[in-house]
């Protein structure tokens, strides 16, 4: 019985190897007929292997048409670049900011001192009480245009107060026009003065033309004059041409102040030829005003005069 039953084992073993056998045979059947229809990845591998070996060999050329990329391979990898999350990570910084003066602009230039000096950083007043600042906010100036041509000095009336120390200190008056401009631009100007002594002993009075030859805007300027004069004394009385030079120095512009020192002869190369040394000093006390100074010496083989005298000038 022993022997009939392990009989029975194998020959139930062998049924079982024999099912487990067809089974096997009829699944690798199937997996044959899926192989076309869904490559395996050792075939993938093959295929990819084949094209880098083919991109490898292949020339380099402009014209070369690259190897298409299967579109069945697998598993495939997706690569997403967020520029989106680049640009949060890393910010662009802003650019330094950069302080600018601010330009007039002619609208600018239009309105107000109230209006203009918050943009300058200045006191109103400063603005309302500064001519040559209200002209270069309406419009910048040719300096050098003006150096040639505007002058430094102005056409000033004069009266004053004369005295005559060679003649015991007698008072007298005097009125004068200083430096008319005959022809605006340039440097040819006139002027005229008068002078008495209270009990008429001296008298003097003429007219004279100048020409600046210098920039009339400049610091100094040199005129020659000529004109005609006529003098009187106690000692002699002479009349006739008036020939002289004049030296001009403007330490302050626009009548501000200057000096001047002139030398002239009257009735030159006569026996009555009388030599006039002046020197005079003017200051202004506001924009129409000035107080002035004189000193005049005359000379002549008859005798030496002089005379002073104190002024005030009305700037025009």
């Amino acid at each position: 019985m022993f022997e009939l039953g392990a009989a029975e084992v194998v020959s139930s073993t062998t049924r079982w190897l024999q099912v487990g056998g067809c089974l096997a045979v009829l699944g690798l059947g199937q997996r044959a007929q899926a192989l076309p229809q869904q490559p395996s990845l050792a075939a993938s591998s093959a295929e990819m292997s084949s094209i880098e070996t083919s991109a490898i060999a292949a020339p380099a050329h402009p014209t070369t048409n690259p190897a298409p990329c299967p579109s069945s391979l697998e598993p495939t990898v997706s690569c997403t670049i967020s520029w989106s999350e680049t640009l949060t990570e890393a910010p662009l910084e802003a650019p330094p900011a950069i302080n600018v003066a601010p330009t007039l602009t002619p609208e600018a230039l239009a309105l107000d001192a109230e209006a203009i000096a918050p943009t300058l950083d200045l006191d109103p007043a400063v603005i309302e009480g500064s001519p040559t600042l209200q002209r270069w906010l309406e419009e910048v100036p040719d300096v050098a245009n003006d150096i040639r041509h505007q002058p430094s000095f102005r056409t000033r009336l004069r009266v004053s107060y004369a005295q005559f120390p060679s003649n015991g200190q007698i008072g007298g008056f005097g009125a004068a026009v200083e430096d008319v401009f005959v022809v605006p631009g340039t440097g040819l100007t006139a002027s005229a003065d008068y002078s008495r002594s209270w009990n008429g002993d001296r008298e003097s009075y003429g007219g004279e033309a100048r020409y600046y030859l210098l920039p009339l805007g400049g610091y100094v300027n040199l005129a020659p004059t000529v004109g005609y004069r006529s003098l009187s004394t106690p000692a002699y009385q002479t009349d006739g041409l008036d020939v002289g030079l004049r030296l001009l120095l403007v330490p302050s512009r626009g009548g501000g102040g200057d000096i001047a020192l002139s030398q002239r002869w009257v009735a030159p190369g006569s026996e009555n030829e009388v030599g006039i040394t002046s020197l005079a000093i003017g200051y202004a006390v506001t924009r129409q005003l000035r107080l002035g100074t004189d000193f005049q010496l005359q000379n002549s083989r008859f005798g030496q005069d002089s005379r002073f005298g104190l002024s005030l000038e009305l700037l025009l």
